[in-house]
């Protein structure tokens, strides 16, 4: 007769690999997507190629992911809106400047996302977007928004604090972020070609606008002492063209006499 110990690894010997391998699956099948999505383009991928790139039937697939819709989406959630949600947490508890918050968040997402495979998504959204409006409408309210209300909250609380000059924080949302998406982009195109020629740094070009985007930001003790003789300089004009319009009034009532 076995031992209890030796039945037990009798039974559950041989059915540890299979748990393990369900717990991983979707995981597995979210890599394969992501790839085979940045490779083909995601009208041109199939389901069934993304379960035989998984190792898995293309039912099991679908018992996890109804379709290739909802496979897109959970990716997307996956590797992006997951870490915006972080960023969003990271900043409510941040108690240092704004400028270091800012660089961390920015340095954060090319850690997770730009030096990464999942830089692909953004390839994958900007060249085929427009044809699936639902998609879409899905990665607006996934990614787009919360990352603009995400950098936006990020710039008003440098200007409450008086770290920030008073500029309209969606527009420096936009300044923000735009650049990472060309180095997302670069990444999966010019970026992955054997080029020869005026090549790249994604390191050097993310801390130089860094550097330039937050310069502009700051609050310099000029600022002031700037725009004042901006004010002076207006008001002479305006006053010399009030002298000029007063100068011509007569001759234009003497011709009308």
């Amino acid at each position: 007769m076995n031992s209890p110990s030796l039945s037990t690894e009798l039974v559950t010997g041989p059915i540890a690999p299979r748990r393990r391998r369900k717990q991983t699956r979707p995981q597995e099948l979210l890599d394969a997507a992501l790839d085979l999505f940045v490779e083909k383009g995601f009208a041109a991928t199939r389901s069934d190629e993304v379960a035989r790139r998984a190792g898995v039937s293309k039912g099991t697939l679908y018992l996890y992911y109804p379709s290739k819709e909802e496979l897109f989406k959970a990716m997307v959630r996956q590797n992006l809106s997951a870490l915006i949600a972080e960023g969003v947490e990271l900043a409510s508890q941040f108690e240092g400047p704004s400028a270091e918050l800012l660089k961390l968040l920015l340095t954060t997402w090319w850690q997770r996302v730009g030096s990464t495979r999942a830089a692909g998504i953004h390839k994958i959204v900007i060249a085929e977007v427009r044809n699936f409006p639902e998609l879409a409408q899905f990665y607006a309210d996934e990614v787009i928004n919360p990352a603009d209300r995400l950098f936006s909250d990020a710039v008003q609380r440098g200007i409450d604090r008086g770290e920030f000059r008073p500029l309209p924080v969606h527009a420096v949302s936009h300044a923000l972020i735009a650049p990472l998406i060309f180095l997302s982009l670069h990444q999966h195109s010019f970026g992955a070609c054997p080029m020869h020629g005026n090549q790249v740094d994604p390191v050097v070009v993310l801390s130089t606008h860094m550097e330039l985007v937050l310069r502009g930001l700051e609050v310099r003790a000029d600022t002031q002492a700037e725009a004042a003789p901006a004010t002076a300089v207006a008001a002479v004009a305006a006053a010399a063209a009030a002298a000029a319009e007063a100068a011509v009034r007569p001759r234009r009532k003497a011709g009308a006499r």
